[in-house]
């Protein structure tokens, strides 16, 4: 009978008795399964390996342990993806949380709360479960991360062109279905060849990640910036009328005017000019940028740094 793959993971593990701190161990490694695994062991392992993403991979562990340890919470921490999931709606007195690690690389904190105190064979049953946990895990980690680097753009880190095309149809949609306004910005920077002619490359690259953090820092959280290609960027605005879209506008052409943007020893003078359209009825994607793309070809005729709407 094929037997459940071991791990050489490592764990942190600690839990609160009575609110004082008792440390179980400091660097112990998983157990190591002697015998074969039970059906629920089987079950869970079968359920962990059918998702890639951590969120669902997080509900499908609590969900499978829930009914031997009667949490009442569970929280993974995974500082380096930014990632904290919470599944359950309250917490408890007593706690185990588990820092683990394969390989020398963390997969994050899990900390699980109940209302009844951990009994010592309680979290050494845990961490066999925890075995379970630590592939599906990993594969799932490097799969978001894997999508999210595939998604960004590596210089900027704006969101790409692969991701406008997926965003924007789902955007459109929803916009359509609830009967919301939507609008997109188109954005250039003015004379960016002069830029990378005058001082080369390298300050022409830093000028796109100042002109990147110059819009996230006057955009709202709402709004989605995108790094269309080259030195042009894409702004989509949720439930955000023309007008609306106008005052976004001139705010960020405003602020990237009169930033500083200072490269070592070089002072550059930046502008942009912005394309703006309004979604209108059963149009598509391609459509409204098309549309955002002509406005903003009207604002460069028309002299650049400055908004025009389609």
């Amino acid at each position: 009978m094929v037997r459940l793959q071991q791990t050489e993971a490592k764990i942190l593990d600690s839990h609160f008795l009575e609110g004082r701190n008792s440390q179980l161990s400091s660097a112990a490694s998983l157990p190591k399964k002697s015998s074969e695994p039970n059906k629920i062991d089987w079950e869970l392992n079968r359920k962990l390996q059918t998702s890639l993403y951590v969120n669902e991979i997080a509900n499908l562990f609590f969900s499978g342990v829930q009914s031997e340890f009667n949490f009442a919470q569970m929280i993974f921490d995974h500082k380096n993806s930014d990632t904290n999931i919470i599944v359950g709606d309250k917490t408890g007195r007593h706690n185990c949380n588990y820092q683990i690690e394969i390989a020398g690389e963390s997969l994050g904190r899990l900390s699980f709360t109940r209302s009844i105190r951990f009994a010592e064979n309680e979290l050494n049953r845990l961490e066999e479960l925890l075995c379970l946990l630590v592939y599906p895990l990993r594969n799932a980690l490097l799969y978001e991360d894997a999508l999210k680097r595939a998604m960004h753009d590596p210089l900027t880190g704006a969101l790409n062109r692969a991701a406008l095309d997926t965003m924007l149809d789902k955007e459109i949609d929803l916009a359509h279905r609830h009967d919301n306004p939507l609008s997109v910005l188109m954005i250039d920077i003015d004379h960016f060849k002069e830029i990378n002619d005058t001082y080369g490359h390298g300050i022409g690259d830093r000028v796109l990640c100042s002109v990147v953090d110059g819009l996230n820092s006057h955009i709202r959280n709402s709004d989605i910036l995108f790094r269309y290609g080259g030195e042009e960027f894409t702004i989509i605005l949720n439930n955000t009328s023309i007008e609306g879209a106008n005052l976004l506008a001139e705010r960020v052409r405003s602020s990237i005017e009169q930033m500083s943007h200072l490269f070592d020893d070089t002072s550059i003078k930046l502008t942009i000019s912005v394309g703006m359209a309004k979604l209108q009825n059963s149009e598509s994607a391609s459509q409204l940028l098309n549309r955002s793309d002509k406005a903003l070809f009207a604002a460069k005729k028309s002299g650049r740094n400055c908004v025009v709407q389609a």
